[in-house]
C-alpha cells in the first residue's frame, strides 16, 4: 500500500497544481464532446467546437494584451485554465447573445486578473469573476453545465486526482458535506426521497466540479489548513443557501467569489517582488538562493513560498514553483534551499541563471509544517536529503528553546547541508550516512542501518513523548512517517517535496 502511494505520489510529482489541472480539463473536454457524438449531450459538436474555440481565443488574447498593458509577462498556463472552465460553465450555442456573452466573460475574467488584482495579486477567481459580471449584464449566465450525470464517469476521478494532488481533500469533504445536506434537506421538503435527493445534489448540481477546480484554487485560498476548512463551511453554506436580493441571487460564482474575499483579509495581501541578491552551493546537489523582498513578507517558520518563474521553453512542469523558505520570520532576506541535481527543470534553471539585481515575484505564502505552540512540547524532526529546508527555519526561530531531536538522512557527509546552522540551533542532531562516512563532531552516528520502527525508537527513546515532523521526497516520508508510527508516535507530521 505504502509503495502503491509513493509510486503514485512520485508520478503526480512530475507535474505541478497548475499544469495537473490543465490537463484534466483538457481530458473533461475531449471527453464531453466523445459524449456529445454518442448523443449523452445534445449541444452540437459544431456548437461545442466554436464555444471552445471561442473561449481558448478570447481569454488566450486579451490576457496577453493586457499583460502587455500593465507591462508583465502573460501566464499562458493560467489563461487556458481560466478558459476551459469558462467552456464548461456557459451554454456551448450559435446564438449571437449568448456568445458575446461568453467573449465577454472571457475578457472580464482575464481583465480581473489585473484590475481586481492588490499588489500583483489577483483577489478573485477569474473564471467566477467573469461569469458572475457578465451575469449582470444580462448577455448571457453560467449554466455550469459541467453538473451533468453522463460526466460523471470521468468527473470524479479527475477532481479526486486534483484535490489529492493539492492536497484539500478534507476541505473538499467539508465544503461537500454542508453544502450537500443544506441542498439535500431542502430537496426532501419537496417531497422527494433520500436517494433523489442526494443523486440529484451531487450529480445534477456543480459541487464536484465547483469544489475540485475553483474553490481549490491556491492563490485564491487563505494559507492555513483551519482557515481553508473554515472557508469551505461558509462557501458552502452560501453556495447551497436560497436567496435572492434585487438583481443579485445565489450563484456558485458569488458564493466563490465571497470566499476569495475572505481569503484575501486572512493571508499575504497581494504579491511581492524578490530581488535576488546571490546564491551559494551549499553541497554538490543543493543551493541557496538569497532575496530581498521589496516589503515585509509575512509567513511562519515551516512554511514555503511560491516563486513565480518566467523563462522561455518552459517544461511541461510550468514556471510557478514551490519552495520551503529556510530563513526566520522578521529576516531581512528570503533564503530558499534548493535541490540542484541533474537533471535540472527549466525553472530551475532559471533561478541558476539569475544574477544579483534580477527580481522574480512571489504569489503565495502557506503551509501548515508548523512546530507546536507550546514551546515546552519536545519535537522529533526527520530529513531526508534536502528536506531538511523548513526545519532551518524552525530551527532559526525557536530551536533553542525547544526541546529538539533532528534526524539528518542523507547519501555521506558531503551532502550536508547547513551544518553550522545545525550545530548553532543546539538541537540534538542525529545522522543516518548512508555510505557509512563519519558524520561532523557535534552530531551523533546512527550508522547505515534501515531507519525502521525498531531502529527509530533505539535512536530516540523518548519519541511516543514528541511531536514527529517528517520532511523529504514522497517515497522517503512515506517509509519515515511508517517508522515513526511503528516506533509509538502519536502525531506525524509531513511534507512531501515533489522535485520540480
Amino acid at each position: 500500500m505504502i509503495a502503491a502511494k509513493s509510486r503514485i505520489d512520485t508520478w503526480l510529482g512530475r507535474f505541478t497544481m497548475y499544469r495537473l489541472i490543465l490537463w484534466v480539463l483538457g481530458v473533461l473536454v475531449v471527453y464531453s464532446m466523445v459524449l456529445n457524438v454518442l448523443g449523452w449531450l445534445t449541444f452540437g459538436l459544431p456548437e461545442m467546437l466554436v464555444h471552445l474555440t471561442l473561449c481558448l481565443g478570447v481569454t488566450y488574447g486579451s490576457n496577453r494584451l493586457l499583460a502587455a498593458v500593465f507591462g508583465v509577462k502573460p501566464h499562458t498556463e493560467s489563461s487556458l485554465i481560466t478558459a476551459l472552465l469558462l467552456y464548461f460553465l456557459f451554454w456551448p450555442t450559435f446564438g449571437l447573445t449568448d456568445m458575446a456573452g461568453v467573449a465577454l466573460a472571457c475578457v472580464l475574467a482575464s481583465a480581473s486578473k489585473y484590475a481586481l488584482a492588490f499588489r500583483g495579486r489577483h483577489i478573485f477567481n477569474p473564471a467566477a469573476a467573469g461569469a458572475f459580471i457578465t451575469g449582470l449584464t444580462g448577455l448571457n449566465i453560467a449554466t455550469w453545465w459541467a453538473a451533468t450525470p453522463a460526466m460523471l464517469w470521468l468527473l470524479v476521478p479527475g477532481v479526486l486526482l486534483v484535490l489529492y494532488r493539492t492536497r484539500k481533500l478534507l476541505m473538499a469533504t467539508v465544503f461537500l458535506v454542508v453544502a450537500t445536506s443544506i441542498i439535500t434537506l431542502e430537496l426532501l421538503s419537496r417531497s422527494m426521497t433520500l436517494g433523489q435527493a442526494l443523486w440529484q445534489t451531487l450529480a445534477q448540481r456543480p459541487l464536484l466540479f465547483f469544489v475540485g477546480f475553483m474553490l481549490s484554487e491556491p492563490l485564491t485560498l487563505p494559507p492555513r489548513r483551519w482557515q481553508q476548512l473554515a472557508l469551505a463551511a461558509v462557501v458552502g453554506f452560501v453556495f447551497a443557501v436560497p436567496y435572492n436580493f434585487g438583481f443579485v441571487a445565489n450563484s456558485p460564482e458569488l458564493a466563490l467569489l465571497l470566499g476569495n474575499l475572505i481569503a484575501f483579509f486572512l493571508g499575504q495581501r497581494g504579491g511581492v517582488e524578490l530581488t535576488f541578491k546571490g546564491s551559494r552551493a551549499l553541497t554538490p546537489l543543493s543551493t541557496e538562493f538569497r532575496f530581498e523582498p521589496a516589503r515585509p513578507v509575512r509567513f511562519a517558520a515551516g512554511q514555503f513560498m511560491e516563486l513565480n518563474l518566467p523563462h522561455s521553453g518552459s517544461d511541461g512542469k510550468g514556471r510557478r514553483r514551490i519552495f520551503s523558505i529556510t530563513s526566520p520570520p522578521g529576516a531581512a532576506e528570503v533564503t530558499f534551499g534548493v535541490g540542484t541535481a541533474e537533471p535540472l527543470s527549466t525553472a530551475k534553471k532559471a533561478l541558476l541563471a539569475l544574477r544579483p539585481g534580477d527580481t522574480v515575484s512571489a504569489t503565495a505564502v502557506g503551509g501548515d509544517f508548523l512546530l507546536p505552540h507550546d514551546a515546552g512540547k519536545p519535537v522529533l524532526l526527520i530529513a531526508a536529503g534536502i528536506g531538511i529546508t523548513p526545519f532551518l527555519s524552525q530551527l532559526a526561530a525557536d530551536g533553542s528553546s525547544r526541546d529538539t531531536v533532528v534526524l539528518y538522512l542523507a547519501k555521506s557527509r558531503g551532502d550536508m547541508a547547513w551544518l553550522d546552522q545545525l550545530e548553532a540551533s543546539g538541537a540534538t542532531v542525529i545522522a543516518r550516512l548512508a555510505d557509512g562516512s563519519t558524520p561532523p563532531d557535534f552530531m551523533l552516528d546512527a550508522g547505515t542501518s534501515r531507519i525502521d520502527g525498531a531502529r527509530l525508537r533505539e535512536l530516540v527513546p523518548d519519541i511516543a513523548d514528541r511531536e514527529v515532523f517528517v520532511s523529504g521526497s514522497p517515497a522517503s516520508v512515506d517509509s519515515l512517517r511508517s517508522a515513526a508510527r511503528g516506533a509509538g508516535a502519536r502525531r506525524v507530521h509531513v511534507d512531501s517535496f515533489a522535485g520540480y
